[in-house]
């Protein structure tokens, strides 16, 4: 723990007046944020061994938060929990600036942490489709498998986030056009398109559930006493299925969003357009889609290029003779 000077408590309460108001970050973020500023703020206490003030907190020198980045790795965190914590630490101190309280220039030079190259974890399409197929082979409801399968092709058909999807009501479902608007962060609006499958499992399990879902403002995903479905009881769901059916950890309701968006770009689709389907606001964002799995890419590459099919018949001939060189001989170019 840590004791504050007033200015200095005065300050953190309008922080996180400015983060849940003016950011509209979602409940989760906000936890994420408090977590890591309140880490900081009692190491710091505890280092310099007095009660923080904005004068304190803005005559930290390097040496502190390096002393700081060092406890972190010393508490056995990953450097992207490292990573996220520094951020954090940038965006108040940076907002502190903006609001006149302080300046500290350190801040902004301090180094982040080697980040490894996280790819995401798409499932194949065969995965998919088994996934969705078997989401009732562990309940013993079928109208909890049914809202399962209807929750899982949602997400893998349509690319949400499982708080949104779980957030859908019933006015949500469209009447006429074959699309969702989806609030995404911040509340950013964006149309997504539904598949006639997305219609049928919805339809199924409206069928099956025992409580009315026809209804303005009732959650379309509910649990057994008929609230809210949970997200983590959702996440329960696919990983007790994942470990019946042997498929690896990252099988997670996101790695459905991955795959979603992985397999419109091995099938063709334009990255702006997985972009847009996504809501991400950045296309940098959507670009860490495009580390797929390198058969994957290869396999696409020589069926849709224009020279794939010759290359292919090349391909055969020298491997029945034996003499398939192409990436010796390419190695040995002077490029």
């Amino acid at each position: 723990m840590y004791s504050t000077e007033p200015d200095l408590e005065d300050a953190l309460k309008k922080w996180d007046r400015y983060l849940a108001v003016e950011r509209i970050y979602s409940k989760h973020t906000l936890r994420a944020y408090n977590k890591d500023l309140n880490f900081f703020l009692s190491f710091i206490s505890g280092y310099l061994e007095q009660s923080l003030s904005i004068s304190s907190l803005s005559e930290l020198k390097m040496a502190e938060f390096r002393a700081w980045i060092a406890e972190l790795a010393k508490k056995n965190h990953a450097a992207t929990t490292r990573s996220r914590a520094l951020a954090t630490i940038r965006s108040f101190y940076r907002w502190m600036d903006e609001q006149g309280y302080m300046h500290n220039p350190y801040i902004e030079v301090i180094r982040n942490p080697k980040l490894p190259q996280l790819l995401p974890k798409a499932l194949s399409e065969d995965n998919a489709k088994m996934l969705i197929d078997t989401a009732d082979l562990l309940v013993k409801e079928s109208w909890v498998g049914q809202r399962d399968r209807a929750l899982f092709t949602i997400l893998y058909c349509c690319g949400l986030r499982i708080d949104e999807a779980l957030s859908l009501n019933y006015e949500d479902i469209p009447t006429a056009k074959m699309s969702f608007i989806i609030k995404g962060k911040g509340k950013k609006e964006r149309l997504v398109p539904i598949l006639p499958i997305v219609m049928e499992t919805l339809a199924q399990y409206f069928k099956l559930c025992p409580i009315n879902l026809r209804q303005d403002g009732q959650a379309i995903f509910i649990g057994i006493r008929g609230k809210r479905l949970n997200q983590g009881v959702a996440q329960k769901s696919i990983r007790d299925l994942r470990r019946s059916l042997g498929l690896p950890t990252s099988v997670t309701p996101h790695a459905l969003r991955h795959s979603f968006a992985t397999h419109l770009l091995l099938n063709g689709a334009n990255l702006r357009q997985i972009q847009e389907l996504l809501g991400h606001e950045s296309l940098r964002t959507t670009q860490k889609y495009l580390h797929l799995d390198d058969r994957e890419l290869q396999k696409s590459h020589i069926l849709y290029h224009p020279r794939g099919e010759e290359q292919m018949k090349l391909k055969a001939e020298r491997k029945a003779d034996g003499s398939d060189q192409a990436f010796d001989e390419f190695n040995h170019f002077d490029i």
